[in-house]
């Protein structure tokens, strides 16, 4: 019994050695869809593919992509699409290798029950916060602002815990979250949700988030980050199918089960974050130049270069 159990450490151990790192920055901990990395690590599925993933947690999508673009990573999941479309415009060696969030069903802004605001017509006037400058926060807040031509104030205010306090302490007038952050909190009626991302009518039929690699990270490395995409598409199945997903999930973020359940099929429906189609590409460039984070439409050269989806593999 003994030999066994050394025996089947040892191939644990080997197993690890022969296994690839990986450094990943992903967005806000504790949403569903950025979980992805770390609910495929707990279950074993990136460990399939021979990869070991060291990962790194980032206030928002702009944070992650100066963290790619700075190779401190290797990948970063969950950065703004026009953040990453706008800093190739400029020649920054970013790739796009998936899409990570197509619409935003996720997203909304709050404010306390006791604000005057009632309507985002309130808003005029206001702070609103979103997360860092080129994150999906930003620019779903921009569309928001267009869509109901109402002129607030759109402010950095961080991560999620971050922009909670402000909301709650007057420091900003309304705050942003992603389900599950604040699911409770709407439940025991301390806040009022004042707008969702999923009635932005602009961001509904466009990718809003992607993963992207440095260009010389994704040559070095192409066959791991391939590897990378194959796990996380794997996980992806896993996190729709498995009785274990939501347990896992509910663990790592420090919610309910009752709450995750609630998030998962009231906010995240699977098709949302599917990996393989940057979805409303033209008109995410129109958006781009509308608020200033291109000069002008990426070329169809330029779009080749940097949109460089992983295919899958049978």
């Amino acid at each position: 019994m003994k030999a066994l159990i050394w025996a089947t450490a040892l191939l644990a151990t080997l197993q690890m050695a022969q296994a690839e790192t990986l450094k990943i920055a992903v967005g806000q901990r504790g949403n569903w869809d950025t979980a992805i990395p770390e609910l495929g690590q707990i279950a074993g599925i990136f460990k399939k593919h021979d990869l070991q993933l060291d990962i790194l947690y980032t206030s928002g999508g702009g944070e992650t992509q100066q963290a790619v673009l700075s190779r401190s990573v290797d990948i970063g999941t969950a950065a703004g699409s026009l953040g990453a479309l706008g800093a190739a415009s400029k020649g920054a060696p970013v790739r796009i290798i998936s899409a990570e969030m197509t619409g935003a069903p996720e997203l909304y802004w709050y404010v306390p029950t006791n604000s005057p605001i009632k309507t985002v017509q309130d808003l005029a006037g206001k702070t609103v916060g979103y997360s860092t400058t080129g994150s999906s926060t930003n620019t779903v807040i921009l569309m928001a602002q267009a869509q109901y031509k109402v002129a607030f104030n759109p402010v950095a205010s961080g991560g999620l815990p971050a922009t909670f306090t402000q909301a709650m302490s007057g420091q900003i007038d309304a705050g942003w979250a992603s389900a599950p952050f604040g699911i409770e909190a709407l439940n025991q009626g301390k806040i009022r949700v004042i707008v969702r991302g999923a009635e932005i009518d602009a961001a509904r039929n466009q990718t809003v988030r992607v993963n992207i690699v440095h260009a010389a990270i994704l040559a070095a490395k192409r066959p791991a980050i391939e590897r990378f995409m194959q796990a996380y598409r794997e996980t992806l199945d896993w996190m729709y199918s498995s009785p274990d997903a939501i347990p896992t999930f509910a663990k790592f973020s420090g919610v309910s089960t009752d709450i995750a359940t609630q998030m998962r099929d009231q906010y995240f429906p699977k098709a949302t974050l599917s990996p393989d189609q940057i979805v409303g590409l033209d008109s995410l460039m129109t958006d781009g130049v509308t608020f200033k984070f291109l000069a002008a439409p990426l070329s169809a050269q330029q779009v080749k270069d940097v949109i460089q989806l992983q295919p899958a593999k049978p």
